[in-house]
């Protein structure tokens, strides 16, 4: 088996380590796992765009170019296939580490299509938001193929926003 070697070895029991308590603690008092996650953003009608506080920073989202914008902002979607890569990306290599998965080098890319016809109104039996996904993975490692095949298997399954997107929640609207 091509390894990740002693460094790996320790990598994956750290990680199994940090892990350890938290995976007890879900265990024993499974309402603590219930992790609660919030997203506000600050419209601002004017300039017709949305501010998003992130840990990073804030985001400042806009129309994208096909939809009358002029491309300075970040786009919404782009930013859903973003969060799509990051968490497909630190979920494989979460999974790889506690394989024992050596990855030499490794990325992730999320293609999307969506239809402007149907977010402008211009069609309404266009549809609105993205109607495909394709996410590829770029490895560079010695691991034998079914290895791989397993560490992608198990990245789609804990990966959250993957399967999020799979398997998606009802979202309501309302006001306050």
């Amino acid at each position: 088996m091509a390894g990740a070697g002693a460094a790996g070895a320790g990598a994956a029991a750290a990680l199994r380590e940090r892990q350890r308590p938290l995976k007890k603690g879900y265990q024993d008092e499974p309402a603590s796992a219930l992790v609660p996650s919030t997203a506000t953003a600050t419209v601002d009608q004017a300039g017709l765009t949305a501010t998003v506080s992130t840990w990073a920073g804030d985001v400042v989202a806009g129309l994208h170019p096909a939809a009358g914008g002029d491309g300075t902002q970040a786009c919404s979607g782009d930013i859903l296939l973003q969060s799509l890569v990051a968490c497909a990306g630190v979920t494989l290599s979460s999974v790889a580490t506690a394989l024992g998965v050596e990855l030499r080098s490794a990325s992730v890319t999320a293609n999307g299509t969506w239809d402007a016809r149907g977010t402008l109104g211009v069609d309404r039996e266009a549809p609105v938001g993205l109607t495909a996904i394709e996410l590829v993975f770029d490895l560079d490692t010695d691991a034998e193929e079914s290895k791989v095949a397993r560490l992608l298997e198990l990245t789609e399954r804990y990966c959250v926003v993957a399967q999020t997107l799979a398997d998606p929640p009802e979202v309501t609207f309302r006001h306050t």
